[in-house]
C-alpha cells in the first residue's frame, strides 16, 4: 500500500506526487492527487496557505522517491483522507455554477426548437406558408446567434430535453449549422442549409408510427416504406415552395459520394454541397441515436467509424472538417484520464479538440456538485482512452449517467483560434 509523508511547503519540487488534504472546492486543481508537472502548479500549491503538504514517495519521480520514503514518522495509508470541506452556505464552485447556467440556457433553446418543429409538422399540410415562416424564423434565430457569438463550443444536453419525436431533426439542424460555420459559410447559405436540415425528415409524418419511429428491425416491405420518406419530404418541401437548393439537399440526405446511398444512388459531382453536409451529419446522428433496433454507438465510436470506414462515402475534406469540429472525443464520450480518473465529455471547442471540458467522477461529491474542468487548463490531465458504458464500474456508470440519446446545442467560446474552411 502506498503511503504519504508530510513535507514543508517550501520543499515541494516538480516531479513530486502530492496528496491534498483539502476539499476540492478549497483548491484550484481538478483532482486532489497528482504529480506536479509545471512551474504554475508549483506556484499555486504554495499559495494554499498551509505549512505542509502530503507527498506520495512511490508515485513521485525516482529522484525524490528514496529521500521522501525515509520520512515515515507521519505517514498515513492512502484511502484514509479526511472528508472534503464544504464551502459555507453550500455554495457551488464557480466553474460548476457557470456550467449549470450555460447548460440550462442551451437546453431551453433546444427545447423551444423542438416545440417549433412539432408545430411545423402539425400545420404543414393545411398551412404550408405559415409552416415555412415558422421554420425560417427558427433557423434564422439560430444562425443569428451563431454568427453573433463568433466561435462556438458544442455542448452535450440531457437525453430527455425537448419533444422526443423532434430531437433528431433539431439535432441535425444544430450540427449542420455548426459544420457550415466551421466551413465559413455566409449567413444566407447557413439559413438554407439549416432549413434543409430541419425539414429533411418532414415526410415521415405520412408514415405509420411503427415505420416512422421504429424500435425493432423492419421487415423488407416496411423498410421500403421507410425509404419512401425521402420522396415524401421532397414533395412537402415543394408544396412549401422551398428554394431549389434546399429541396435538393433534402432529396440527397441519404445519398453517398460512392453511389451506395438511396434513393437515387447519386455519385460524386452529382451531389450538391448542402446535400453532402446534411447526409454526413444525419449519418453521424443515426449512429449515436439509431433506429430500426440497431445498437447505439458512443460519439467517439461513431466518429472513429466515420474516419475508418466511410472515407469513400463522404467528401474527405468535408469529413475532416466535421471530425475536427466534433473533436477526437465528442461531447457524450465517456473517457479515462491519464491519472485513471473517469469522466464524461460535456463540451468541445473545435480549436482545442484534444482538450474538451469534462465532468469528473468524484465519489466524495454528489452528482449535482460534480467537478467540471476544462482540460485545456490542465495539461497534465490528458485523455488516455474512450470507454463504452458497459466498461464502467457500476458506481461510475450511475454517477456519470452516459446519455442513451445524444443531443447537442452551441454556446459562446472564449479565447479560441480561428476555424478552417472546407478543403483548407
Amino acid at each position: 500500500m502506498s503511503h504519504s509523508v508530510l513535507i514543508p511547503i517550501g520543499q515541494l519540487r516538480i516531479g513530486m506526487f502530492v496528496q491534498l488534504d483539502l476539499g476540492w472546492m478549497n483548491h484550484p486543481f481538478p483532482v486532489s492527487s497528482f504529480r506536479i508537472a509545471t512551474v504554475e502548479q508549483l506556484a499555486s500549491l504554495r499559495t494554499l496557505g498551509v505549512a505542509h503538504l502530503r507527498v506520495v514517495p512511490d508515485k513521485s519521480d525516482p529522484d525524490f522517491s528514496l529521500s521522501l520514503a525515509a520520512a515515515q514518522d507521519v505517514s498515513v495509508p492512502l484511502g484514509h483522507e479526511p472528508e472534503p470541506v464544504v464551502m459555507a452556505g453550500g455554495l457551488l464552485a464557480p466553474a460548476l455554477a457557470q456550467h449549470n447556467d450555460a447548460l440550462q440556457n442551451c437546453e431551453r433553446s433546444f427545447g423551444l426548437a423542438t416545440q417549433d418543429y412539432q408545430r411545423i409538422t402539425e400545420m404543414v399540410a393545411d398551412e404550408p406558408a405559415q409552416a415555412l415562416a415558422l421554420g425560417q424564423a427558427l433557423v434564422g434565430a439560430c444562425v443569428d446567434e451563431l454568427l453573433e457569438q463568433g466561435d462556438s463550443v458544442i455542448r452535450l444536453l440531457s437525453e430527455d430535453v425537448g419533444v422526443r419525436s423532434a430531437q433528431h431533426s433539431v439535432n441535425v439542424m444544430v450540427l449542420c449549422l455548426l459544420l457550415g460555420r466551421a466551413l465559413q459559410l455566409p449567413g444566407g447559405d447557413l439559413r438554407a442549409l439549416g432549413l434543409a436540415a430541419l425539414l429533411h425528415d418532414i415526410g415521415k409524418q405520412r408514415l405509420p408510427l411503427h415505420v416512422r419511429e421504429p424500435y425493432a428491425h423492419l421487415k423488407a416491405q416496411d423498410m421500403a416504406r421507410y425509404c419512401s420518406h425521402v420522396a415524401a419530404s421532397v414533395s412537402i418541401a415543394e408544396q412549401m415552395q422551398l428554394p431549389r437548393e434546399v429541396v435538393q439537399a433534402i432529396a440527397q440526405h441519404h445519398e453517398r459520394t460512392d453511389g451506395s446511398g438511396f434513393p437515387m444512388r447519386l455519385q460524386g459531382v452529382a451531389l450538391g454541397r448542402y446535400g453532402q453536409m446534411l447526409a454526413l451529419v444525419n449519418h453521424y446522428d443515426r449512429l449515436c441515436n439509431p433506429s430500426h433496433g440497431a445498437a447505439a454507438m458512443t460519439p467517439h465510436e461513431a466518429l472513429s467509424m466515420l474516419f475508418a470506414q466511410c472515407q469513400t462515402q463522404f467528401d474527405p475534406a468535408l469529413l475532416g472538417t466535421f471530425i475536427r469540429m466534433m473533436g477526437v472525443y465528442p461531447p457524450g464520450s465517456v473517457v479515462q484520464l491519464l491519472n485513471d480518473r473517469y469522466a464524461i465529455v460535456v463540451a468541445v471547442n473545435a480549436a482545442r479538440p484534444l482538450r474538451p471540458r469534462v465532468v469528473l467522477y468524484e465519489p466524495q461529491q454528489s452528482k449535482e456538485q460534480a467537478q467540471v474542468i476544462n482540460l485545456e487548463n490542465h495539461p497534465e490531465l490528458g485523455i488516455r482512452r474512450s470507454l463504452r458504458p458497459a466498461q464502467l464500474p457500476r458506481e461510475v456508470l450511475d454517477y456519470l449517467s452516459p446519455r442513451r440519446r445524444i443531443c447537442y446545442f452551441f454556446e459562446r467560446a472564449v479565447g479560441v483560434g480561428a476555424t478552417q474552411g472546407w478543403g483548407t
